[in-house]
């Protein structure tokens, strides 16, 4: 999330600076230079309007979690890992994987879509993608109480439609 903000923020600067740059050099008629600042204006405009959106989208999911692993394993469909360790966070509208979104059914039937949910007495795997490609996330959830898991399995189905299989309680 920090890592989102941070990129929109850089892009906000760059998109003033280039700007600034660029109605100082029409003014004194250094029509070649300010075509090209010109050009990196929109560029960072393009870039801080899909940065901006990616940031709605994290804070979206975060504000409506219904379940946060600080650290956990993300593994693709053939078990193999990506990128270490990374925040994870469940939620109605989709998964925020460190800086990564994936939103439940973005693009209709052709969307990331979570796919399975498995409890068991350490572990929760979420496994969601879309036609082409999948992904497992593995998490250590930390939940010591059987009705914990329980309400977890319904939030989960009651948000996304998708029943957790819990197994070892």
């Amino acid at each position: 999330m920090e890592l989102i903000r941070k990129r929109r923020n850089i892009y906000a600067v760059l998109f003033i600076i280039s700007t600034c740059l660029t109605m100082c050099l029409g003014a004194a008629f250094m029509v070649g230079t300010a075509l090209v600042f010109g050009a990196m204006s929109v560029a960072s405009l393009i870039f801080l309007i899909r940065q901006n959106r990616l940031l709605y989208d994290a804070t979206l999911i975060r504000d409506n979690r219904i379940f946060a692993v600080p650290s956990a394993p993300t593994l693709t469909a053939g078990g193999q890992k990506k990128n270490g360790r990374k925040e994870v966070i469940v939620s109605t509208f989709g998964i925020l994987v460190g800086s990564k979104i994936y939103r439940w059914g973005r693009n209709g039937l052709h969307g990331v879509w979570l796919n399975a949910v498995r409890i068991d007495k350490e572990r929760m795997y979420l496994t969601f993608g879309d036609m082409a490609k999948a992904m497992q996330v593995e998490l250590l959830h930390g939940m010591t109480e059987q009705q914990e898991v329980l309400d977890v399995a319904q939030k989960l189905w009651h948000e996304t439609g998708v029943t957790a299989s819990i197994s070892e309680w």
